[in-house]
């Protein structure tokens, strides 16, 4: 999974890249916009526990893709330019992180003059929904062109799909909003489009700003979030310095500013929301390892990922659910309790099972 930092100017947008990924960025390559890009580990404190329960030579957390999206600049009129190859490079990713600023810094002025929440928000919202909008309208002109010269029953599923979204998008409605069926979304996929994305809100704040999170965010849950767009707040400055400190004192530091969990956290957990996205593990003497699977996936699927020889060759997944396991303490107590059992490939997956594939 990809997801793309976004946000205007001085939003604090590589400042959370860096938090997140626990990267530095030299300022000169800042000052160049190039695109940053680096790999993180999901934490998850129940593969933590199975490795100290098991003790293997390696654990593998599951990872994601983290990217810092560059391109915006002003133009000469002063505005925001979303230029083609910003979007280009939007589009490429899963899931979208946009940050708002909402911290006033007279030395690092806010590009739009004032800090305003909203206005920022529907600023990429309306670009997005812009830039699909001449997609859309494009490929419904040539679809049409081509259902007179040949007969393709994709194209003609394809259209009235697509005359769907154009409206909708008509009305200023992201795509992700619309809740459209899967096999809408499936011939949707090749196009990128930019307002199907999920999207987390992050607002960033300072120090004095702790004691306003719940307003700012109870505002914005008011006006604009749905069932695929999410929202959270951060520190951008302090999560920045506790980055750079042992685990110890992050706690600390945190206790001092009433913080109760780190940025990384709780990104990670709400894009894993956002993307429909769970865990499961494997476990034994030589590695635990977490894996990230969708939801509702079955048995031979979630198998799969592990190997494509298990998906064709599938059996039986052994199965039992973290929670049980940690309250019996044991396989063998697990079976005895009936919490381990024998599983056919049409079993969906939960979030935290623990899966041994039987496969020939």
């Amino acid at each position: 999974m990809q997801i793309g930092i976004v946000g205007l100017p001085f939003s604090g947008k590589s400042t959370l890249f860096q938090t997140i990924t626990k990267t530095h960025i030299d300022p000169a390559a800042l000052a160049k916009s190039e695109t940053h890009q680096a790999m993180i580990k999901v934490p998850d404190e129940r593969l933590d526990k199975l490795t100290d329960i098991f003790q293997p030579k390696k654990k593998v957390n599951a990872t994601i893709d983290v990217i810092d999206v560059v391109g915006l600049k002003k133009g000469d009129s002063g505005s925001i330019q979303f230029t083609s190859n910003f979007l280009s490079k939007v589009k490429t990713n899963d899931a979208l992180i946009q940050v708002v600023r909402l911290f006033e810094n007279e030395s690092v002025p806010h590009p739009e003059g004032s800090v305003n929440m909203m206005r920022d928000i529907e600023e990429f919202e309306t670009e997005f929904i812009l830039s699909d909008m001449v997609i859309v309208e494009k490929r419904i002109a040539s679809i049409k062109k081509q259902i007179l010269k040949i007969k393709d029953e994709q194209l003609k599923r394809e259209l009235p799909v697509l005359e769907k979204c154009y409206e909708l998008l008509q009305n200023e409605t992201p795509l992700r909003e619309t809740h459209l069926r899967d096999d809408e979304l499936k011939l949707l996929r090749s196009y990128q489009l930019l307002s199907a994305k999920p999207m987390l809100i992050a607002l960033n704040l300072d120090e004095n700003q702790v004691n306003d999170v719940d307003k700012y965010l109870n505002d914005l849950a008011r006006k604009k979030l749905g069932s695929n767009t999410k929202a959270l707040a951060f520190f951008g400055k302090i999560e920045m310095e506790m980055s750079e400190l042992s685990d110890e004192d992050a706690r600390v530091f945190m206790e001092e500013y009433g913080i109760k969990e780190s940025a990384l956290n709780n990104i990670i957990r709400e894009a894993y929301e956002l993307q429909g996205l769970q865990s499961f593990f494997t476990v034994g003497e030589d590695e635990c390892r977490a894996w990230t699977i969708k939801k509702g996936m079955n048995a031979q699927e979630a198998a799969g990922e592990i190997h494509t020889d298990f998906f064709k060759k599938f059996i039986r997944a052994e199965v039992v659910h973290y929670d049980d396991f940690i309250a019996d303490g044991s396989f063998a107590k697990a079976k005895e309790n009936g919490h381990w059992r024998l599983e056919g490939k049409e079993y969906v997956v939960r979030d935290g099972d623990i899966i041994s594939i039987r496969h020939g």
